[in-house]
């Protein structure tokens, strides 16, 4: 094969030290170019990077939990010609951050190098996606590349519009606003927990879908437990300002999480929607609608947890491939069982950004993954897709320090337990440590390997 840049061919792995640095392969000592489908270019991808309209024949965009999955289970299967689009150079547990800010996890141990997770003989390409086009099968992105595509993973995680509450950004410089949200803002939510003498306790959830929707409420027993055990819970008042109707959409999980609400004394105010900050004033304004009327209901806070609305990342609201109108504006369109897009077939979507009925967790994501990866097998070698997901996702719920309880459930909204023996609709010693210990290591040693 002849190098098609003007350098020694004797050298490849020269000729691809000099090559831009935001295309590149990681570990290429796995790539073989021969071809593994009958779809697959016979011109290996480690040189057709390097031109000016690179061809991959699985593009996945985003190299976040769902985009390394997905990456490591094709690489698994034999698929060569995988790229990732991301831009971060650290990847990231997220799950964690709730025991960062009730300081029981180290912060440093939620982050380690994306170029670790990186599949061998997948070609990581470290910029960011600004526009697709499933007609010409081609990603821009926003350093100017044209990536085109055989298939298309789309899985570029969830966007935090924190601009979408006025009044947040700037209240999250002082000393009494924190998220456990971002990974600079997790430990500032412990500072302000031990910092925290009594009053009122707020703690926030948008009327957007989020990820891990249980996490505005974890942190919020992990303070209240901390609270009682530090003697201020007398002089304390806990608030759950949440724009949802209960605590809770799956029943039975629901009627725990309600117990442990009254155990705390917690003040829940349910369709309480944030809509502004004022940092001055220590004040939340919520949008409170009642008799068919909103109105505004501002709350006083002493200490205040935001979890900011979310949604797809801007590039994804404007493109083809998703919902331009209906409750599923902005979201990719993806068949809710084979996870295949319903207008263009070489596209499949999972995790945050897509329109899949369930909750946005990572275990849904474990869960989607290989039906993904099976049915791109099969589109990619002329079959059809039979694979099935069934809206498995789970939450792990922290209750308190040294108790958690493990929501799992499905499509129809049952519990759908996957460990057997386990009664998992009560609190649990054992499912902390699974939260704190096991869950961290099946990620990384797991999970992003394809393994789990």
């Amino acid at each position: 094969m002849r190098c098609p840049r003007p350098c020694a061919r004797r050298c490849a792995r020269r000729c691809l030290a000099r090559c831009p640095p935001t295309v590149r392969a990681v570990r290429n000592e796995g790539v073989n170019p021969r071809p593994a489908f009958r779809a697959h270019t016979s011109i290996p991808i480690a040189w057709r990077s390097n031109v000016s309209h690179p061809h991959h024949q699985v593009l996945i965009i985003g190299g976040g939990t769902a985009g390394l999955t997905v990456a490591a289970r094709l690489r698994r299967k034999g698929v060569r010609g995988v790229a990732i689009i991301e831009p971060s150079a650290h990847h990231y547990y997220q799950p964690l951050w709730t025991l960062v800010g009730g300081g029981a996890a180290d912060i440093a141990s939620t982050v380690r190098p994306e170029a670790d997770y990186i599949p061998k003989g997948t070609h990581w390409i470290q910029d960011r996606a600004e526009d697709v086009d499933p007609v010409r099968q081609e990603v821009r992105t926003r350093g100017g590349l044209s990536l085109g595509y055989d298939f298309l993973v789309v899985a570029p995680g969830i966007q935090l519009d924190w601009d979408k509450v006025p009044g947040l950004r700037e209240a999250l410089e002082t000393p009494y606003v924190s998220s456990n949200y971002a990974f600079h803002l997790a430990t500032k939510t412990w500072e302000m927990v031990r910092a925290f003498k009594g009053g009122t306790a707020l703690f926030t959830h948008p009327a957007t879908p989020v990820k891990c929707a249980g996490a505005p409420q974890k942190i919020m027993y992990l303070v209240a437990d901390h609270l009682r055990r530090s003697g201020l819970a007398e002089r304390s008042h806990v608030v759950f300002g949440s724009a949802g109707k209960a605590i809770f959409g799956v029943k039975p999980f629901a009627d725990v999480l309600e117990g442990v609400v009254r155990r705390y004394g917690i003040d829940t105010r349910f369709g309480h929607n944030l809509v502004e900050v004022r940092p001055e004033q220590r004040e939340a304004l919520f949008a409170v609608t009642r008799d068919g009327r909103e109105e505004r209901v501002a709350i006083g806070y002493d200490m205040l947890h935001v979890t900011p609305p979310q949604s797809a990342p801007d590039f994804i609201k404007r493109s083809p491939l998703a919902h331009q109108h209906g409750p599923n504006a902005g979201w990719v369109k993806a068949h809710k069982h084979t996870l295949q897009h319903p207008d263009h077939p070489n596209v499949f979507a999972l995790g945050d950004a897509s329109d899949l009925p369930t909750s946005r967790t990572g275990a849904a994501i474990r869960a989607e993954a290989p039906v993904l990866v099976e049915n791109l097998i099969a589109v990619m070698e002329g079959r059809t897709p039979t694979a099935r997901y069934d809206g498995y996702a789970s939450c792990p719920l922290v209750t308190g320090y040294g108790k958690m309880l493990l929501a799992e459930f499905d499509y129809d909204g049952k519990p759908a337990p996957s460990l057997p023996l386990i009664n998992t609709l009560v609190e649990r010693r054992d499912m902390w440590m699974l939260k704190k210990y096991g869950l961290p290591r099946m990620y990384w040693d797991l999970m992003l390997r394809g393994r789990a």
